[in-house]
């Protein structure tokens, strides 16, 4: 098999999804995942579909089972990335429930103990986002925070907290990846 991929998913939070989305745009070997909510959501911020295809492959919401998610057992993805995330994503990761695309690709990721980076929406008390017409400021409930902390306990996942921190993240990981491929190539056979 060739070089293993990145799958990132975009479940229906508009949290800095254009400055995330101009992100993964930058990147190469990755495949896109949307939720119905994201789909919803990419509407909302005028973001098309198609162009995105362009750039890479992108796999809807549209099966019962998520059937992409076999891909994580054939080592076709390196790493998992889940950003914008929602607070009903990251509280069902957390209770273990895979109903979704997103949720399902968490879910099977740890499976097979392959990090996933998660940018959860709700991550202070008090906090400006993005939305459709510009910044506003929400204020998450206590649920929704317990659920991001207890997500930072979860084995092979890393939460951050910013668009700059995602960026960090990700790269990080696709340089451990590239020297990992290195040094798999130099070994003789």
């Amino acid at each position: 098999m060739g070089k293993s991929r990145l799958a990132w998913a975009i479940t229906g939070s508009g949290h800095y999804i254009e400055e995330c989305l101009d992100y993964v745009l930058t990147l190469e070997d990755v495949d896109l995942y949307i939720s119905q909510a994201g789909e919803e959501v990419l509407k909302m911020y005028r973001i098309d579909i198609k162009k995105l295809r362009e750039n890479m492959p992108v796999y809807r919401d549209k099966a019962a089972s998520a059937p992409p998610v076999g891909l994580f057992y054939k080592g076709y993805y390196h790493t998992f990335v889940m950003a914008p995330t929602t607070s009903n994503t990251v509280a069902k990761c957390v209770l273990g429930i895979a109903d979704s695309l997103a949720t399902n690709l968490y879910s099977q990721a740890g499976k097979c103990r392959i990090p996933s980076i998660v940018y959860p929406c709700d991550i202070a008390p008090e906090m400006e986002t993005t939305a459709p017409g510009g910044k506003v400021m929400v204020y998450p409930r206590k649920v929704d925070l317990e659920a991001t902390d207890k997500l930072r306990g979860f084995e092979y996942t890393q939460v951050v907290e910013s668009v700059e921190e995602l960026v960090e993240a990700v790269n990080n990981r696709l340089q451990s990846q590239n020297r990992a491929q290195a040094e798999t190539s130099e070994k003789p056979t």
